[in-house]
């Protein structure tokens, strides 16, 4: 072994004592590059090692801090999972009777549909979220917690675009199918029930899939109303360490690791409703 390699090791096993735990490995990797640093500066190069020199605590400070808070931010990370999973439910049991009596359905329900429709997803969330859980539900004396608030909210403006997304899956259907349903003696509801609905529901799957990558970033405004969700704990955390960067990064990979995973699931259950053969 050379010289500079044992001196290497006595180093290491100066700045990083055997079962020193994360915290104090870290810190120790920290003592020991600033060592090098310094040693470095003798020998030539001095301005690009003493910036380093105070770039190298700096950075490992910050990864301790997402260290300790990721167990936090991870908590919120299910109150949003389970945010998303209660909005898209909601938005699926509204919009599915909304779309068939947008079709099917006679004048004043159309007109209501068209009028839910216009005003959900022509008014901001930010604007929805303070407009029921601080107008609304205060002034019907409905006593909610911030994240059934941000439930509701969010279901009820993801019923409004499943609406649409369902609406346009009955359209695409051959108009006939109806008319040879009720020829085979199905009532309306029969033929929606048994023959509509099963390939329209197939076909919005996709377009289903878009809501719930739309939706999960849309969830982010809900900490707005102090629910728990990433960004809140994230923007709780960022406030008091001044680590604003790397936890804000930290946020948006949870956010897409979150993304990746639910579209995996919808592609499986795309995959698994289609029938070969038949491209409608």
């Amino acid at each position: 072994m050379l010289r500079s390699e044992k001196r290497t090791h006595r180093l290491l096993r100066l700045y990083i004592p055997p079962d020193s735990g994360w915290r104090g490995t870290l810190s120790a990797l920290s003592g020991f590059l600033a060592c090098i640093t310094v040693f470095c500066c003798e020998k030539g190069m001095p301005e690009f090692f003493t910036t380093l020199n105070s770039l190298i605590p700096q950075f490992f400070d910050k990864l301790l801090v997402i260290w300790e808070a990721l167990p936090y931010i991870l908590g919120g990370a299910l109150v949003t999972a389970a945010t998303i999973v209660g909005a898209l439910g909601l938005g699926l049991i509204l919009g599915i009777p909304m779309a068939v009596g947008q079709i099917y359905g006679p004048v004043p329900v159309r007109l209501f549909v068209r009028l839910y429709v216009w005003f959900f997803r022509g008014t901001p969330l930010l604007v929805l979220l303070f407009l029921f859980y601080f107008g609304l539900f205060q002034f019907i004396g409905l006593d909610v917690s911030a994240f059934v608030a941000s439930c509701l909210v969010l279901g009820l403006t993801s019923a409004a675009y499943q609406s649409q997304i369902f609406r346009a899956s009955i359209s695409a259907l051959p108009m006939g199918q109806m008319k040879a349903a009720r020829a085979l003696g199905m009532s309306d509801a029969q033929a929606l029930r048994n023959v509509i609905l099963p390939q329209a529901l197939r076909l919005s799957i996709p377009g289903w899939s878009n809501e719930f990558s739309i939706l999960l970033k849309d969830s982010a405004l809900a900490y707005a109303l102090g629910t728990p969700e990433i960004m809140a704990r994230v923007n709780f955390v960022a406030t008091r360490t001044y680590t604003h960067l790397p936890l804000y990064i930290v946020a948006a990979i949870l956010y897409f690791i979150i993304t990746l995973i639910g579209l995996y699931f919808l592609r499986a259950l795309e995959r698994r409703a289609r029938i070969p053969g038949y491209n409608m």
